[in-house]
């Protein structure tokens, strides 16, 4: 007998979006069932997204959402509830790195990507959780109480690499965050878990897999090889099944081996 897991019904909002995993991540969710929000601030690219969702026979709606902006951030929330209904799934997706030594990191670089990765992705989890929350006291109207966070991390925030250090502290904030919010939340219904994907070959990075520094990373991996954004989406949809009810705060590793 096959398993499915069916989100029909289900309203997710998938962040960074634009490219690469989220934009992956979102065809995913489309595939099963879910009312898909697409967020990010590159609006063109959302736009073409979801016309291939639609074109698919699913349902995508389009946001606009910079993440650093907490105004922007409860327009987006509230934008998408308006057009689509009570989110269920939250996939808090963006994220930003810079490549230098350490010594080299200015305050900008670091405001740069500590305010995407790990304030940005706080806040965007602060505020769906407290509309979660609210239709879980009978506060707010919705069919489904609870809902599934996914933090989407990176195997750098379980092991240090070189010249992407406060990359790396900002995804290791992101899964210890991940753990704040499922011993808080999760009394709620709210199950909130982390995936820390490994080297995944995307749009941004393709071109580094052909270079002498890229081939040589990828000689140094478990199984030389780096991975597809479709790799990722027995992860994600374990974690936001109706099903997975019992896997809460929870930090899976989909690296390929890397971080044994």
């Amino acid at each position: 007998m096959a398993y499915e897991i069916d989100l029909s019904g289900r309203v997710a909002l998938v962040t960074g979006a634009s490219s690469g995993l989220g934009a992956q991540f979102a065809r995913t969710l489309a595939r099963a069932g879910a009312g898909v929000v697409l967020a990010a601030r590159r609006i063109e690219r959302l736009k073409t997204l979801r016309a291939e969702i639609e074109g698919d026979g699913g349902d995508a709606h389009v946001v606009g959402l910079d993440v650093t902006d907490p105004a922007s951030i409860r327009a987006a929330v509230a934008h998408a509830e308006t057009e689509m209904g009570a989110i269920d799934i939250l996939v808090n997706n963006s994220g930003v790195s810079t490549t230098q030594r350490l010594t080299d990191v200015t305050p900008e670089d670091y405001d740069y990507v500590m305010g995407t990765n790990t304030r940005g992705a706080f806040f965007v989890a602060q505020e769906v959780a407290k509309r979660m929350i609210a239709r879980s006291k009978g506060e707010a109207p919705g069919t489904y109480t609870g809902g599934r966070i996914v933090n989407v991390a990176s195997m750098a925030g379980l092991r240090v690499l070189g010249q992407i250090g406060v990359y790396a502290m900002s995804k290791a904030a992101v899964i210890h965050m991940t753990k704040a919010m499922a011993l808080e939340w999760g009394r709620y219904g709210i199950n909130v878990n982390a995936l820390c994907p490994g080297y995944i070959d995307t749009e941004i990075n393709h071109h580094h897999w052909q270079t002498e520094a890229g081939r040589k990373l990828i000689n140094m991996l478990p199984r030389k090889r780096v991975g597809q954004p479709q790799d990722l989406d027995s992860a994600l949809m374990m974690l936001c099944a109706n099903e997975s009810h019992f896997v809460n705060g929870a930090v899976i590793a989909a690296d390929d081996g890397f971080g044994v």
